[in-house]
């Protein structure tokens, strides 16, 4: 019997970016799913504070070339990758000189969110998918973390739902308790379009006149994982109402067994639906 295949989106990831309980979580999680017998694939901006030479990143020429459309302006995506120290695996970065080269990650040095967050934001998910397409390798999940991935499940449902590399994913997201979204500006919907979707079909992602970006990704996505041990009243009240598999936050010791169990459950499930 054939490996299952985890595919993991994450926007931080020690020991290359350490901004909140994310980037540990996508650190041990891919490793031990590993070493559980299920392969697996890591990919992650590749912010300028990341160091290439310490981390010892280079180039996938194989994986390079390719432009990526954001608001009607083509952006060159290029794939680096880098081993992860202690561990038998790759991690794989996305890179861009417009979006990534900023010695910050979401802020300049007065703590300003940068204005093109959003367009940075379309541009990951664009090309996770674009790059997963090209590695030829069929995820049985998608998993994601953090705001910057909360484009990946709608993108996976509706853009890429006629792909046959996509057509076995359980997209789950793990939700936290952090977000820029309250900088997104309305235009966002329109530079999140793809493949002539209509503004509509991303309606799940405004509430008003605002964007709701864990509103849009769980409203995509076959499973939630609480990533946070608490959230706004917004977010209570958003996961109360959703009617799909949920794993409760695992606190910060013995969580890994727990979501390989999630996995394995979610995969019995479809076995069992097919």
């Amino acid at each position: 019997m054939s490996k299952k295949k985890v595919l993991i989106v994450t926007q931080e990831m020690q020991p290359y970016t350490a901004l909140s309980e994310i980037s540990e979580i996508a650190r041990k999680l891919p490793q031990y799913v590993q070493e559980k017998g299920m392969e697996i694939r890591v990919l992650m901006p590749r912010f300028g504070t990341i160091n290439e030479r310490r981390h010892r990143l280079h180039e996938v020429v194989r994986l390079s070339g390719m432009n990526i459309i954001v608001d009607d302006d083509d952006y060159p995506l290029i794939i680096k990758v880098a081993s992860l120290p202690g561990a038998r695996m790759q991690v794989y970065f996305l890179d861009n000189d417009e979006f990534f080269k900023r010695k910050s990650v979401f802020e300049d040095s007065e703590g300003k969110p940068f204005e093109d967050n959003q367009d940075r934001m379309v541009f990951f998910c664009k090309g996770v998918l674009e790059t997963v397409k090209k590695f030829g390798w069929p995820p049985d999940i998608v998993h994601c973390h953090g705001w910057m991935t909360s484009l990946i499940p709608f993108y996976l449902k509706k853009a890429y739902k006629q792909e046959p590399l996509f057509q076995d994913a359980q997209v789950v997201y793990s939700m936290y308790n952090q977000t820029l979204e309250n900088t997104f500006s309305s235009a966002f919907l329109e530079k999140a379009s793809i493949n002539n979707l209509e503004l509509e079909d991303l309606s799940a992602f405004q509430e008003g006149d605002n964007i709701r970006l864990l509103q849009g990704a769980a409203a995509f996505s076959d499973a939630i994982i609480k990533g946070s041990e608490s959230y706004s009243e917004e977010t209570d009240k958003l996961l109360a109402g959703l009617d799909i598999p949920m794993l409760d936050y695992q606190g910060t010791e013995d969580y890994l067994p727990k979501y390989l169990e999630f996995y394995h459950s979610l995969l019995e499930q479809e076995v069992e639906e097919s």
